[in-house]
């Protein structure tokens, strides 16, 4: 049971990366389990969508995450979302400046909470941590402090300049936000929030958050980072990767709690009534022959009444219905009937389930046309 995708495939590149070759990109889609108090979007098993680059140190790497991100969520129609990024080193030059470099695991996970939980529920766990009042108020201010990005990144650079580490966070995020703005996306859909840590201890640079604007409290529907050690638990290759996850389940809950999700049956595209039993052996060939061919087919499995079965179809949102009673079987015909019009064409197949599914496909590429 993976605890996510991102560690799977470090061992997998760690494994095969003379084959792969580098500066090697994937996506993967997947299901992963957590041990989670189930809650409104936050479940034990669930879907995600990875897509990482392994093998370069390169800025334009990281630029591209972001643009996968905003690209993703615009593509998918969502209009309102803002993506939130910063840099673990700059929380680990604060802390180098702090004297807390020691404890920095144990904050991070605490600074990852900040926009999670109260804010004095915060500086209990920070002072049950060792950490001074002082050292407190500095940290729970990364997450108030309010400005242009501009003037953001600065104020990190007083904090974290007088480290090498911090210093080197704050050019990166500089020249994140620079490329980001080149290619027209700025502050309408991006925010440095000095507050972003995310709670995995991989990450060693970049890091992101994305929320729905009119759904925050959700949580981040698409997150990650640049985590350039993780593969140095399979292999001595120095293998640096960065990339994101799309919390699929999370996201739809979101779409669906916002209305913006459309209710909608997708049927097969052929609903095979089952009218007469004694041909249930005829039904299950033209069944079988017809998705031979391509064609979707949904056999109904009670010798009901036509009625009952076509009202049923109806409901489910079927658009064409093949009916052959005892009648249409011993003239070889069948009935291609459109549950909208309730029109009927008459199908002459002389029991050869091949030329009827060749019949069918020709209707509905009629209809498509139409």
């Amino acid at each position: 049971m993976r605890f996510d995708l991102t560690v799977p495939f470090a061992r997998f590149a760690a494994q095969h990366i003379s084959t792969l070759g580098t500066p090697f990109k994937r996506y993967h889609m997947g299901t992963v389990w957590r041990g989670e108090n189930t809650q409104r979007g936050r479940y034990r098993e669930f879907m995600q969508c990875d897509f990482d680059t392994i093998g370069t140190t390169s800025a334009n790497s990281d630029l591209e995450m972001v643009l996968v991100v905003h690209d993703l969520l615009t593509a998918i129609g969502i209009k309102k979302f803002t993506i939130r990024i910063n840099d673990r080193r700059i929380l680990s030059g604060i802390l180098e400046v702090l004297g807390l470099a020691d404890k920095t695991t144990h904050v991070l996970r605490c600074l990852d909470k900040i926009r999670k939980s109260p804010r004095d529920v915060v500086a209990n766990e920070l002072e049950g941590q060792g950490v001074a009042v002082q050292a407190i108020e500095c940290l729970l201010g990364l997450g108030e402090m309010n400005g242009s990005m501009a003037d953001v990144l600065r104020e990190l650079g007083d904090l974290a300049g007088q480290s090498e580490v911090g210093k080197n966070g704050v050019e990166a995020v500089g020249k994140l936000l620079k490329g980001l703005s080149e290619v027209g996306i700025g502050d309408d859909h991006i925010t440095l929030d000095p507050s972003i840590a995310r709670g995995l201890d991989y990450y060693t640079g970049i890091v992101l958050e994305s929320f729905l604007d009119d759904l925050p409290s959700l949580g981040s529907v698409c997150s990650g980072g640049r985590y350039d050690n993780l593969a140095e638990l399979y292999t001595k290759q120095f293998l640096p990767g960065v990339g994101a996850s799309l919390g699929i389940d999370r996201l739809l809950a979101g779409l669906e709690e916002l209305g913006r999700l459309e209710a909608v049956e997708t049927p097969a595209a052929i609903f095979l009534v089952y009218f007469d039993e004694s041909h249930l052996g005829d039904y299950l060939r033209i069944a079988a022959t017809l998705r031979q061919h391509g064609i979707s087919v949904d056999l109904y499995p009670d010798p009901k009444k036509l009625g009952q079965q076509l009202k049923w179809a109806g409901k489910k949102g079927f658009q064409k219905a093949l009916v052959l009673g005892s009648d249409e079987f011993k003239a070889g015909t069948a009935q291609l009937k459109d549950l909208a019009t309730q029109q009927s064409v008459n199908l002459s197949w002389q029991g050869d389930c091949a030329v009827l599914a060749n019949l069918i496909q020709s209707e509905l590429q009629n209809t498509s046309d139409g």
